[in-house]
């Protein structure tokens, strides 16, 4: 039976040693090396930033080790073994592993790049599965909508010899099949099937997951899906049938379905981290997933008669002559209708710490919302980290001033009492 092993951000992976406690699960030493070579792999890839992934480092008393850093997701080897990386979250009334991946789903409910529609975790039962299970299952849940609505077809032309003449004679053809058939004619016309590029993708899909699935469930929804779809060919280019998809009105429905073809054939996630040591690798950077949560709860809480909100604005470069040069694009621009006033927020996965020297806030964060200060007129401009056990002490937050006026203020976001995180940023 395949083994399925879970760490958070910062954990390590050891090499065939047990450790207790400290953060560190035991990998078996072949499944370690074949990790190990997965993360060296993508160190040349210039487009994942592997370096970034995961560390590769030695112990003293322990040897060799593998932390998680800044990516979460799953990894699953040739051999079925399943690592899942969870973001860390702090809670002041759980650490527990299931709480975590339910807020880690709510989060991802807010990136553009995974299909989400009307998923609803609890529901789910997400907690209970890992993040590719979770996938597959949605992916599941989106077709058995569309094969309950009936799945489009479309007219294609068909060519064949045959016993009757239908449509009209494709004489090139009948000449070099029939000079000694009188009786048959070979003939080309229009068939109204589903045999369409959309439906031969999600065929491909269904059977790509069969192979990969480990759950009983979405193992016995999967075969049964693929019933429905006899008569369909699977599909011999993937990239031609998906040029062939052209979103409009009459096949909106299928749109949620062909991001999570994507997702999947394609391994369209935010990352393409490949290796052959691994069947797939499904990897969201935590920097971006932040960002996307923090900006979604700010829209949902600001009165949009009131204010507007941008994200990853791009108005303004740092320098505009001779030529417009070092693009500014602040992850989230609040402006106040009312009276023009902006602020400047940055969401930044990072831990800080009260111990550390300025809280361990970078020197370059800190010039790059000087910038933006000065290039916006901001009223502020905050800076939003997560809440961790290190920065209790001043959750309610960090403000920098200095004597030209401009005003930094650090924020924390705590997962678990949303409401209280978002009020904090929006004191402007």
């Amino acid at each position: 039976m395949a083994r399925h092993y879970t760490i958070k951000e910062y954990e390590s992976f050891t090499r065939g040693k047990s450790i207790p406690g400290g953060g560190y699960t035991m990998l078996p030493e072949q499944t370690f090396d074949q990790l190990e070579q997965f993360v060296l792999a993508n160190r040349s890839a210039a487009d994942t930033e592997a370096l970034d992934l995961m560390s590769i480092s030695s112990r003293k008393g322990i040897g060799k080790i593998i932390s998680a850093r800044n990516y979460v997701g799953m990894i699953a080897m040739n051999d079925g073994t399943g690592i899942e990386i969870l973001p860390k979250i702090y809670s002041a009334r759980s650490d527990d592993k299931d709480a975590t991946k339910k807020i880690f789903f709510e989060m991802l409910r807010t990136v553009k790049e995974v299909p989400y529609r009307t998923f609803n975790v609890s529901h789910l039962r997400a907690e209970q599965m890992n993040v590719f299970e979770v996938f597959i299952r949605m992916f599941v849940d989106e077709v058995f909508t569309l094969v309950k609505r009936g799945l489009k077809a479309t007219y294609t032309v068909h060519a064949d010899d045959e016993k009757f003449f239908k449509g009209k004679m494709v004489f090139s053809q009948h000449i070099k099949h029939n000079l000694v058939h009188k009786e048959r004619f070979f003939v080309e016309y229009d068939i109204f099937s589903p045999n369409r590029p959309e439906n031969r993708l999600i065929k491909s899909t269904i059977r790509f997951l069969q192979q990969k699935t480990t759950s009983a469930r979405n193992k016995k929804d999967l075969s049964m899906l693929i019933t429905s779809f006899d008569g369909i060919d699977y599909s011999s280019n993937y990239d031609s049938d998906f040029s062939l998809y052209i979103k409009n009105r009459n096949i909106s429905e299928y749109d949620t379905a062909m991001r999570w073809c994507k997702v999947f054939l394609l391994n369209k996630s935010f990352t393409a981290f490949s290796g052959s040591e691994v069947a797939y690798a499904l990897l969201f950077p935590m920097e971006q997933v932040f960002e996307s949560y923090v900006a979604a709860k700010l829209k949902h809480r600001l009165d949009v008669a009131k204010y507007s909100i941008k994200t990853q604005d791009k108005r303004y470069h740092l320098f505009d002559f001779p030529i417009r040069k070092f693009s500014m694009r602040p992850d989230i621009v609040i402006t106040n209708k009312e009276n023009g006033m902006i602020t400047v927020l940055d969401a930044k996965w990072k831990l800080l710490s009260a111990a550390q020297h300025n809280y361990g806030i970078s020197q370059a964060d800190m010039y790059q919302m000087y910038a933006y200060y000065k290039k916006y007129g901001a009223k502020q401009v905050v800076l939003i980290y997560p809440m961790t056990e290190n920065v209790r002490p001043i959750e309610a937050g960090i403000t920098f001033r200095s004597t030209d006026g401009v005003l930094v203020r650090a924020a924390f976001i705590d997962f678990f009492d949303m409401d209280k995180s978002i009020n904090n940023i929006l004191a402007i």
